[in-house]
Parts: C-alpha cells; structure tokens; sequence
C-alpha cells in the first residue's frame, strides 16, 4: 500500500507542476485578443493564431514574452502590456494593482473601480476571482431603437496549481419598444423585430457575423440567457476537461470557414497537448443541438378538458468528434489540419472518442457493413505564414466531400469545398495602424448534408462560415490604437449568398454540376466605424456608426432542379436578414459594459 501511494503521489507531482491557470479567454475579449495579434504580426512574440480562444495560461505565458521584449515595444505598446499584466496578475502569482481599492491584504483584493474580488492563497495553492457583469448598448436607426441590456456574474477558480474551474452567466433583454410603428406596428412585431438574431428551426438565422443565442421562446420575446463554464484538469504539457464554450479553428479575422465559434455554445470534452514548443494538438467531443425533432421519441403531457395526452416531442441526439494538429517548423509558419466527424446516434459511439484518429475510416467500419448511409466526415487545413515582420498571410481550407475526379476541367461537378485566404499588414510605417484583407468562397452544398440532423450546424446555426453554402465574402479593415485602450476600427464587408439548393442525395449529381456563384438571391454591403475604449480590465465604452444595403433578387424559372430553392426578392431578403437590416440603413449605436 505504501508503495501504491508513492507511486499515486509522484504522478500528482508531475501532473501539478504548472505555471498558470487553464481556463478560456472569451474570445470576445476584442481587446486583448487584437492587442496579442499585434504583438505576434510585429515579431515581437511567436504562437500559432489558428486555434481559439487561447487559455489564460498561454495568454500569460506570451504576455511574459512581450515584457523579455519590452526594449522593442513602443509607447502605446508598453502602456498596454502593463495593463494586461496587471490583468493577469493571479496567473503571474501577484496581487492585482487597482487604482482604486476597497480593502487590499496580502492575499485578498477588492476593488471598486475594476469591480471584482481576487485571493490568492500565500503558498498558491487557491485562486480566484470574482467578477459582476453589466452592461447596456442602444442601437437606432430610421426604423427606430433597440435596447439592449445584460447582467450576470462570472467565477473563476484554480485549485492546487492543478485545476481550473470557471462559470460564468449572462442574461439578456432585447427591448424593441421603441421600434417605429411604420415598420413594426404591433406589439408582437416589435418583440420579433428586436430579435435581430435567429435561431429556431423555423427560421433560418441572419447571414451576418454576430454570434448566435437561442431564444427562451421558439418565436417570441427578444430575452435569452448564456451560460458558460468548465472544469480541467492540467499540466505543463495540456489539458483535459469537460466544459461549455465556443471554439474557433482556422486564422481569420472576419469568420472562419471551418469553425467559426458564431454558434451558441456547445458542451464538450476536450484535450489540448502542448508537449514542446512547435506541436499543438486539440481534440473535442460535443454534444449539439440538431432542432430535427425525433418522431419516436416524445414525453406526453395531460392537457385540461381533454382524453388524449399532449406529446412534446424531442430533438434528434447529434455528436461531433474533431481534432487539430498544429506545428510550427520554423518561427514564423504555423500549419494545422484535422478531421471531424458529425454523427447522430441514440448513444455516444466509443470510436469517436479516440482523439487522433481518421474518422471517415472509423464511419466506414461501423456503418457500411449494413449498407447504411454513413456519417458527415470532414477534414481541414489552415496556414499561417509571416515573411517578414508586420505582415501575416493566411489561408483555410475547409472540405466537407471530395473526390479528385470532380477536380478535372472534363467533369461537370464541383467539390463541396470552402476556402479563404486573407492578410494582415500591421505597424509599419504608422505604428498602431493595421490594414486586414480576407476573400472567402464556399461551393454548392458545402456544410450540408442529405441527412438534416448532420449538417455542419448547432442551434440551426452554421458552425463555419455565416454565409454558407455558395457564397462569397470579402472583408476590409483599417484599424488604429491611438492610445492605451483604445480601438478605432473602419471596416467593409461585401456578401453575397447565390443559388440555394436542398441536398438530395438521390439528385446531388445535378446539383453540384450547376455553375456556382451563377446568380445572386441575397447581398448585404456593409461599412461601419467602430470606436472602443476599455477604460479599466473589461471595463468598457463601446461607439457605432454603420450603413448596410441588404438586398434580395428573384430567383423564379421554370428549368429549376428539384432541389433548387426559388423564390422572389422578398423572400430571399426575409430568409436571409432581420427586417432591422433590410434594404438601406444608416445605424447608431452606443454602449458600455462591465465584463465580456
């Protein structure tokens, strides 16, 4: 027994050596995210950018570089690594320095001006924080205002240098009272109208980059909550848990087209390996939401006045199982490719639980030998080069069904494919100025599937890019840091959505055989001016200014596929974009917050 304990013991000494805590940054933390992505375009700090959000123990780690480089940073830069130090003080095992305090001791901390609570035990042995979350933003424009308002709180822990624990909730009001009457003449018009997101099976949601959230009802009321969390256990070398978040993979800066993290949040297990410096290795196991009910299964409910037991039925289980290599050869080149499967059965399947693995092998030795249809298998590839200081060029490449005898000019067909390709040249001449270019372009049934349950989607949200299946996107940014916590941002977006068709598996031969990017059903132009200010750590003012022209085109003939979708202007426009945003509008926002 003594030696069982021994042995128990050195592994725990093994496991627990660790330099910071391991749980996510919200990657809606634009700050901080935009200020690492400057700092790794400059040269001054190296980390792969392809798999998001990062945890708080890389983001410490690559701010520790910053500060070995500081000789290399100018003013701005400097200010704002201070900043985020003090931010990430608990990691860095310190105390959080506060302009203003409540009560400061050796291992506790309140502070009114950041409101949070911080403890630090003296051996480190127990962190946390504690943080309030508040926040308001007023949106206008000709068709009238929307009000939008969230509150919670969120936790953060780390337990014997070992374990993360971390929760967070926020809760939601879109108020659309004061919605003009001309657009929006009831009340039931202007509950829907401030619900400028969709997400119910009903209704497919917006084409826009805004993340998703599903509605406490399918069909009214503008409120929805958000909750978050985990649990991990870590080392030196990863980690391995069991959380609620949202996951991006591949570089982009607009939307991804592999995983874009737009899609409410999903609860998965993951493990993440960092063994040396130029190997990464991601894998997640996560259950979706399919909102494709399930005929067989329903619960039934007794209903006043009435023999025959109301059935609520469910919706379909759907699994997905991915991985992530990521290397960096060389300083300035990081390459990641992986594999996913999407799958709907009645329980997990023990094989996709294996992290490195093929999947579409795996799909095949279990279902093929029935002659079923088999799963939606996936692989993908990102790239990540910088030549020179200041300047990043990147490239995904998302492949949901290939055959190489579609790449032949002499076939009709087209591979369900995506790609997008994009640069970011940031402080030179200007220091603190950024300029981002990203084209992307998604064929013929890419993301979907014969099958509906197992489709690229989660909350009928597409996990890769907004714009789906046969669309294009082309994105411009110029953004400017004047001063410490300060963001200005100019940007363009240009979208287009073109033919839209059913996947049938009994007619996909035709379907991808027709001329992608053919005709245009919907477009949106977008330009926004966009300022932000964190006044202390995630403390902050946000301003906006936009115009967009969202536009739909009759898609009506007589010579259409059976799977194609058709429809005249409007429709297309309903389909594709809230009535908020539809045709010409000048919009105004303006906000604050106090956390994410």
């Amino acid at each position: 027994m003594k030696r069982i304990c021994l042995i128990i013991s050195l592994l725990l000494s093994v496991f627990v050596y660790v330099e910071a805590q391991n749980m996510p940054v919200p990657m809606s933390y634009v700050r901080l995210y935009d200020f690492l992505d400057e700092l790794i375009t400059d040269g001054i700090i190296v980390h792969q950018t392809a798999v998001r959000p990062y945890t708080r123990k890389q983001v410490a780690n690559m701010l520790e570089q910053a500060h070995m480089a500081d000789s290399t940073l100018n003013t701005r830069q400097k200010k704002d690594l201070a900043f985020y130090l003090n931010e990430f003080a608990l990691e860095r095992d310190t105390m959080v320095d506060n302009y203003v305090q409540f009560t400061d001791h050796s291992t506790y901390n309140l502070s009114l001006a950041d409101p949070q609570f911080s403890y630090r035990a003296k051996n480190n042995s127990f962190k946390m924080r504690l943080r309030p979350i508040l926040g308001a933003n007023v949106m206008a424009s000709k068709k009238g205002a929307i009000l939008q308002r969230w509150w919670g709180a969120e936790l953060q822990m780390d337990i014997a240098n070992h374990l993360s624990i971390w929760g967070s909730l926020r809760d939601y009001s879109w108020n659309g009272n004061w919605l003009s009457d001309s657009y929006f003449p009831g009340a039931y018009d202007k509950i829907r109208g401030a619900k400028i997101h969709y997400g119910n099976s009903l209704q497919a949601p917006a084409l826009r980059n805004m993340p998703g959230v599903q509605y406490k009802e399918a069909n009214y009321g503008g409120d929805f909550s958000d909750s978050k969390g985990g649990i991990n256990l870590y080392t030196w070398w990863g980690s391995v848990g069991i959380q609620r978040d949202n996951i991006r993979w591949g570089d982009a800066y607009n939307s991804s087209n592999i995983l874009s993290g737009r899609n409410p949040a999903v609860p998965m297990i993951t493990l993440q390996l960092t063994p040396c410096k130029w190997f990464q290795f991601d894998y997640f196991h996560a259950w979706l939401v399919s909102n494709v009910l399930d005929s067989t299964y329903y619960y039934l409910e007794n209903t006043a006045g009435s023999d025959v037991a109301l059935k609520n039925y469910r919706p379909y289980n759907k699994f997905m199982a991915a991985n992530m290599f990521t290397f960096t050869p060389i300083k300035h080149v990081s390459l990641s490719f992986g594999n996913s499967v999407i799958y709907a059965e009645k329980t997990i399947q023990a094989a996709y639980l294996i992290p490195i693995a093929f999947y579409k092998s795996l799909d095949h030795l279990m279902t093929k030998g029935v002659r079923t249809q088999n799963q939606n298998s996936q692989v993908f590839a990102s790239l990540s080069v910088r030549p020179i200081d200041h300047l990043q060029l990147y490239g995904s490449f998302f492949l949901d069904e290939v055959k190489f005898a579609r790449f032949k000019k002499s076939n009709p067909q087209n591979n369900p494919i995506s790609y997008l390709v994009g640069f970011n040249w940031s402080g030179w001449p200007i220091k603190g100025l950024s300029i981002k270019g990203e084209f992307m372009r998604s064929y013929i049934a890419c993301y979907t599937h014969s099958i509906d349950v197992l489709d690229w989607s989660s909350n009928s949200y597409n996990m890769g890019h907004y714009m789906g299946d046969n669309a294009q996107s082309i994105y411009a940014e110029l953004a400017y840091r004047p001063f410490r916590g300060a963001l200005i941002k100019l940007s363009y977006t240009n979208d287009k959505k073109y033919n839209s068709y059913a996947y049938l598996r009994d007619n996909i031969g035709p379907t991808i055989s027709e001329k992608p990017f053919d005709h245009c059903i919907y477009s949106n132009d977008e330009l926004r001016l966009d300022g932000i200010y964190e006044v202390h750590p995630n403390m902050f003012m946000t301003v906006s200014l936009g115009y967009n022209n969202a536009q739909g085109f009759d898609n009506i003939k007589a010579n259409a596929l059976p799977s194609e979708d058709l429809g005249d202007a409007q429709y297309y426009l309903d389909k594709f974009s809230p009535l908020f945003y539809q045709g010409k509008n000048f919009t105004a926002s303006v906000g604050f917050s106090f956390g994410f």
